[in-house]
């Protein structure tokens, strides 16, 4: 006999699958495309076809936040694909959000951290797809310089292609609700 604890998670385990066939319908593309790392690659999983319906988004939201570390203060969201993730697990959680730049605007506050961050912040960065993880660990220590503390990175879907590991190396703990091989891609 089963504990009860089992079947639950089995529910929980069934449903983050299902997500996951939901999502690789309607976001994995085949051809040949070029990733953020200059990488070529015969499918891309494109996030933004996911993260514009809101049931999917919602549900994403689900499962990331039963992986946020206890005493989070503040989540980060890299522009452009990490900040509707970040919204939707801000309002899930109850846990403020800001939006990490790539480059700072030539006007208005010129600012690479949009919102509020204090220097004794815990931060998790929210990722979409992560491949290298070089984007990951930029937004990581754009947060650092600021003085917050980043404890972790954590994305949908790990591409499986190192980026757990450089994220790691970086000093930045990793998870991922979705690693490549659990998906039919």
């Amino acid at each position: 006999m089963r504990p009860a604890g089992d079947s639950a998670n089995d529910v929980g385990e069934a449903a983050k699958a299902e997500l996951g066939r939901r999502i690789v319908d309607v976001a994995l593309l085949r051809g040949e495309f070029v990733l953020s790392s200059g990488e070529k690659s015969g499918f891309y999983f494109d996030k933004y076809l996911f993260e514009t319906r809101p049931e999917l988004l919602s549900r994403v939201a689900d499962f990331l936040a039963e992986r946020v570390p206890e005493g989070v203060d503040v989540l980060a969201g890299p522009e452009l694909g990490g900040v509707a993730l970040a919204t939707a697990l801000s309002l899930r959680t109850g846990l403020p959000f800001v939006i990490v730049r790539k480059r700072s605007k030539g006007y208005g506050t010129g600012r690479l951290i949009e919102g509020r961050l204090a220097p004794a912040d815990r931060v998790l960065i929210v990722e979409d797809v992560v491949s290298t993880g070089a984007e990951s660990i930029r937004s990581a220590r754009t947060v650092a310089e600021c003085g917050a503390t980043v404890v972790g990175v954590l994305a949908v879907l790990d591409r499986e292609q190192g980026g757990a590991r450089n994220v790691a190396d970086a000093g930045f703990a990793f998870d991922a609700v979705y690693r490549r091989g659990e998906l039919a891609m």
